[in-house]
């Protein structure tokens, strides 16, 4: 993977989206990646509008969607076994870790993570 690529935690996009600028600047020339995970948890939420949805779907766009496949599976196995973290935070971290490229969350749990580059973003 390039040096610029990087996987985003659902946080993160969230402040994307509502226009963090601190963030925006960050991820400017960088290639972006997103677990599955996010996706379904940004088109899915409850009570969203119109003119977010639009914005999401841009975002989705605009990044590469990362499905569930058999290591990534092993590793979030590895994981939970480890340590105690929501099913969908163990898939994206281990989606970072399978990519091999910086995992950026602002969930302090998710700061204790061994084998992954966590880029820690204290809003």
């Amino acid at each position: 993977m390039s040096g610029n690529s990087i996987i985003l935690d659902t946080n993160i996009v969230l402040y994307l989206l509502s226009g963090d600028e601190t963030v925006a600047d960050f991820l400017n020339d960088k290639t972006v990646f997103l677990s599955f995970i996010s996706e379904l948890e940004l088109l899915g939420y409850k009570g969203i509008s119109t003119g977010d949805l639009s914005k999401i779907k841009d975002l989705l766009a605009d990044s590469t969607i990362i499905d569930i496949n058999s290591e990534i599976k092993r590793i979030v196995i590895e994981i939970r076994k480890n340590k105690r973290l929501k099913l969908p935070d163990a898939i994206i971290a281990a989606t970072s870790r399978y990519l091999d490229i910086p995992f950026m969350t602002s969930d302090k749990n998710l700061t204790k993570l061994t084998g992954i580059n966590i880029l820690f973003y204290d809003k």
